[in-house]
């Protein structure tokens, strides 16, 4: 976790980035992204060099050959500005550009187009000096400040569509419980958050699997996978995954709803997400097995299909929509409900409060749990009705004590451990179906019985505490009484005056 101090230190780069001209705040993420790795290559240079110098032997797999040493951070940040500004722009840029050579990583196909964009050697040597003040020694520390520059995204006007909020993302990621053998995906990755905390899991619940050579490799390539077709957000994704330990993610270039975007299907066991929930895209350019699952332009029900189809059988998703999606009367809406619930296991949907996504929208949204079977097996629904998430839910987000999202968790955890439900109420299940509570559990067939619909309002029961009012002849007499009482002031009012 960040001290303040550093937070502060990280504030004071973005400062100077944008009292430097450049303002656009993924620009500044992106070269500070930049300016990390080159950090960071020269501190697992050192760390390689100080180990052959123990043992006696050559440099095992140098970073820097010889007659590069001018490259290394801890060199260059000695020199003159123009000087450094001439060696990192014209020299260590195009390096760590080619640094893979004809390797085709993730790194390399996002790095291709980098444009090294600070403009002036003043601007450089103060951003380089207040970098090198931040320490950076461990993975933790340096996932953590990255999070905390995207955190700047959440206040950045347009470009606050890119984050989903982390808290959120976790919660998400600890309902889905990821195992070392999954093979994740976020097919609108953005900044690749929902990867990272996959990630972070792993590490937290897993750590055994960095003992296992086969697992090790698969956790630095092929497990975790994400698409986008923003070259600048595609490097912002790769560089956050290289900062949080894992070498050489999936992170792939791709419309993923385009006829373009390739053939891949039956590919992931486990999908994490938060799709784009606006627009509608041109049936020409949609793929056409997704028009063939559900016949419409809108993105977000457009992705679900995607998802369907990208999906192993028994893969299991989790994804946030917004409500239109839950209840929307058209045909597309209907045949997709229709679709996950009869052909596929749907098992949850989460209402979340509308205030989730403040500052920069306030749309009312939910997450959907399923599985996919293409042999149906919905027996139940669970819903769950999240009022708070540990923030306040207007637009300043500040921390306060309600927060429903451990009693999310743990009621999970309680109703995976269950039987398959049977009828109403209580029964032998030992879950609550209650519809008056936060959480209960609806049949299949009462949602079928309800055009699919899956918002939660049409099935939690509120209860209304009967309230007892006084006769009208009572009140009447009390009007009558305060009538009077004003009437004998006014007189005292005027005999005073007159």
């Amino acid at each position: 976790m960040l001290t303040g101090e550093n937070k502060s230190k990280i504030d004071k780069i973005w400062d100077a980035f944008w009292s430097g001209g450049i303002s656009d705040p993924l620009r500044v993420i992106e070269q500070i992204s930049f300016l990390l790795f080159i950090k960071r290559l020269d501190d697992l240079h050192t760390a390689r060099e100080k180990q052959a110098n123990r043992l006696g032997t050559p440099i095992k797999e140098p970073i820097f050959a010889a007659g590069q040493d001018h490259l290394r951070w801890s060199r260059f940040r000695e020199f003159e500005a123009e000087e450094m500004f001439r060696v990192v722009s014209q020299e260590v840029f195009p390096f760590i550009k080619n640094l893979h050579g004809g390797l085709d990583t993730a790194y390399a196909r996002h790095m291709k187009d980098a444009i090294f964009m600070i403009p002036t050697p003043s601007l450089l040597e103060r951003v380089v000096e207040q970098i090198s003040q931040v320490p950076m020694e461990d993975r933790d520390t340096k996932g953590d400040l990255y999070e905390y520059m995207l955190s700047k995204l959440t206040t950045a006007g347009r470009n606050g569509q890119f984050r989903t909020p982390r808290h959120i993302i976790r919660m998400m990621v600890e309902l889905m419980q990821p195992r070392p053998d999954d093979i994740i995906c976020d097919p609108a990755c953005g900044t690749a958050g929902f990867l990272v905390a996959a990630g972070e899991y792993l590490r937290e619940n897993h750590a055994d699997l960095f003992h296992n050579e086969q697992l090790k490799r698969h956790f630095n390539g092929k497990l975790f996978n994400g698409f986008d077709f923003d070259s600048t957000m595609l490097r912002i994704a790769s560089m956050n995954m290289m900062l949080h330990g894992v070498e050489n993610p999936a992170i792939e270039a791709r419309d993923a709803l385009s006829n373009t975007a390739g053939d891949i299907a039956d590919a992931f066991t486990l999908i994490l997400a938060n799709p784009p929930f606006k627009g509608s895209l041109d049936e020409e350019t949609v793929a056409k097995d997704l028009l063939r699952t559900v016949k419409t332009k809108k993105t977000e029900l457009l992705f679900i299909a995607l998802m369907l189809r990208l999906l192993k059988p028994g893969g299991r998703c989790a994804v946030i929509v917004p409500d239109g999606v839950l209840f929307g009367s058209s045909k597309a809406h209907l045949d997709l409900r229709k679709v996950l619930v009869d052909g596929h296991k749907l098992e949850a949907m989460i209402s979340m409060p509308s205030g989730v996504f403040r500052p920069y929208a306030g749309v009312s949204t939910g997450i959907l749990i399923f599985t996919k079977t293409n042999s149906g097996g919905t027996n139940h629904v669970w819903f769950y009705d999240m009022q708070s998430d540990g923030f306040s839910l207007d637009d300043k987000r500040n921390p306060v004590e309600q927060n429903d999202i451990p009693d999310v968790l743990e009621k999970w955890r309680a109703l995976k451990k269950l039987p398959p439900f049977q009828g109403e109420g209580r029964g032998g299940d030992g879950v609550d179906s209650d519809r008056t509570a936060k959480s209960f559990l609806v049949p299949v067939q009462e949602i079928r019985d309800n055009k699919y619909d899956l918002s939660i309002n049409r099935y939690k029961k509120v209860e209304h505490e009967e309230v007892a009012y006084d006769s009208p002849q009572v009140i009447i007499a009390r009007l009558e009484a305060l009538e009077r009482e004003i009437a004998g002031e006014l007189a005292e009012l005027k005999g005073m005056v007159g």
